[in-house]
C-alpha cells in the first residue's frame, strides 16, 4: 500500500482507522483509543506512525496486538541528479563555465 492509498484509511465518517509502523500496517478500528481516526489527540489514523512511536508511552508491542492489513511501499523521492548531483546544480555550473569562456573570447 502506497502512503496516498495509507491517507485514505483516516478512520473518519466510517472509513477503517490504519497506521503505519516500520512498514507494517495495522488496522486500529477497533480499539477505543482511535475514535474517529485520532489517537489521544495527537496522532491521526492514515499515517505512518513509525517516527511517533520513539516518543509514545507504549512499544510497538501494543500495534503487534491488532490485525495486520499490509505492507507500506517506501517512498522514492524522484529527483533530477546525474552522478548524485541535482541537475539544477549541473545547469548552473555548465552557465558558469560558459561564462568564463566568453569572457576569455572578449
Amino acid at each position: 500500500m502506497t502512503h496516498k492509498e495509507l491517507a485514505e484509511f483516516d478512520g473518519r465518517n466510517g472509513k477503517a482507522a490504519y497506521v503505519a509502523v516500520e512498514g507494517i500496517i495495522y488496522d486500529v478500528s477497533a480499539s477505543p483509543r482511535w475514535k474517529e481516526g485520532a489517537h489521544e489527540g495527537t496522532h491521526q489514523a492514515g499515517t505512518d506512525l513509525t517516527n511517533a512511536l520513539s516518543t509514545a508511552p507504549h512499544t510497538k508491542t501494543v500495534l503487534e496486538s491488532f490485525p495486520v492489513v499490509g505492507q507500506l511501499e517506501k517512498e522514492v523521492k524522484k529527483s533530477l541528479e546525474i552522478a548524485g548531483i541535482p541537475l539544477v546544480s549541473i545547469i548552473i555550473m555548465a552557465f558558469v563555465f560558459l561564462l568564463m569562456i566568453a569572457t576569455c573570447m572578449l
